[in-house]
């Protein structure tokens, strides 16, 4: 490199930590036009453009580097442009393909304790129809569709979406937004469509995919096309354009359901909506003998202590066990033993944390309120004893 490009390169770089990307830009792209293969300036330039948002830029100069150096690593362009541990699909035979996925739940709705009215719904609308296929063909029905589970975080979503496909004894893809969102153009597309063709051939399956407002948001809100490329693509694998979805149910979860693009919610997608609300007495019972089975305990009245804590999900029951905890080994340091926990002290630690679902329903509220034409929030009405 001659001495005028290296005192060129350094202005960028000083442009670079300085954060004024558009000027790093403008230099690197003089020097690229005399030197287009300099790997130094071609760096900073990717890093540079992924920092302005110019994603298309980074990655087709992300390529450039790896064709003149396949060897070439760098964590920060890795984690955000490259495919990384996704796989390309071609490489792996399909057994191998559907294990890095599939498993089988080995849970069901027995060891889901309270939520009586959610697995109602479920088994009228899902697990029936599953397990009696021949007669909804018969009615000239199919089986499988799409759920939207809706509530408050850590309300045990997720751990009804697994019962419910250890229920009918059916196949458990969870699909995490990372296994999906990629940012090289059309590969978010790409690798959706290839979590439901894993479903369509392993039927009867359940595909769940939790913080779908992330994938599914409201396309009106979207400056990028790419976003809106990819709910388009979802629409269509909901819809089973070009393929068939007997036996495939998709269960999505969210916290915001308003959040969610309205096309979701049309007949033979999101249709059935259900409200998964903060754990019920029994349901809080349980999760308290669980949470505690491994710990020194002594004397704990489960039903006094599950009414005390009426608004609580399941991770604040953890949160207010720790606190129990936390206090519990300053004692036990100056004894040297385990003393153990007893009813008063999980009482005093609830009363030092809040429960978290009470912001999510001051939110929710005004949903069910005020933007709830269809109905579609009745739901959190009834729960919270508001009459419309």
């Amino acid at each position: 490199m001659q001495h005028n490009e290296k005192g060129l390169l350094g202005l960028a770089r000083v442009y670079f930590k300085k954060e004024d990307y558009p000027t790093c830009n403008v230099i690197l792209e003089d020097l690229l036009r005399k030197n287009p293969d300099n790997l130094e300036v071609l760096i900073l330039y990717a890093k540079s453009s992924l920092h302005e948002k110019a994603f298309t830029t980074a990655i087709d100069t992300y390529k450039r580097i790896m064709e003149i150096d396949p060897s070439f690593k760098d964590e920060e362009l890795d984690g955000e442009l490259k495919v990384g541990a996704k796989f390309e699909i071609n490489d792996i035979n399909e057994e191998e393909e559907i294990s890095l996925f599939i498993q089988k739940p080995e849970i069901d709705f027995s060891d889901v304790g309270g939520m009586q009215q959610v697995k109602k719904e479920i088994e009228i609308k899902i697990i029936q129809p599953l397990q009696h296929p021949e007669l909804y063909k018969a009615y000239g029905k199919k089986t499988g569709g799409g759920i939207l589970l809706y509530g408050p975080p850590g309300c045990g979503k997720t751990m009804i979406a697994k019962a419910t496909a250890g229920q009918v004894n059916a196949r458990f893809i969870n699909v995490g937004l990372n296994d999906i969102l990629d940012m090289w153009i059309g590969n978010s597309e790409k690798n959706l469509h290839h979590f439901f063709d894993y479903a369509r051939k392993n039927t009867p399956c359940v595909l769940f995919f939790d913080e779908i407002d992330a994938l599914g948001a409201s396309r009106s809100d979207m400056k990028q096309s790419a976003g809106r490329h990819l709910i388009n693509q979802f629409l269509q694998e909901l819809d089973g354009v070009e393929s068939d979805n007997n036996g495939v149910l998709v269960l999505g979860a969210t916290n915001t359901p308003w959040n969610l693009d309205p096309a979701f919610r049309r007949p033979g997608r999101f249709d059935r909506i259900i409200f998964v609300p903060p754990p019920d007495l029994e349901a809080r019972i349980n999760i308290l003998r669980l949470k505690l089975q491994d710990k020194p305990v002594e004397a704990i009245d489960f039903d006094t202590l599950g009414k005390s804590i009426n608004e609580f999900s399941g991770a604040d029951i953890e949160a207010l066990i720790d606190i129990a905890v936390e206090e519990k080994l300053e004692a036990s340091f100056k004894e040297g033993v385990p003393i153990p926990l007893r009813t008063k002290d999980l009482l005093n630690a609830s009363k030092k944390h809040k429960a978290s679902t009470r912001e999510w329903f001051s939110i929710a509220k005004n949903f069910a309120l005020y933007a709830n034409d269809s109905g579609l929030y009745d739901e959190i009405l009834h729960y919270m004893k508001i009459k419309k």
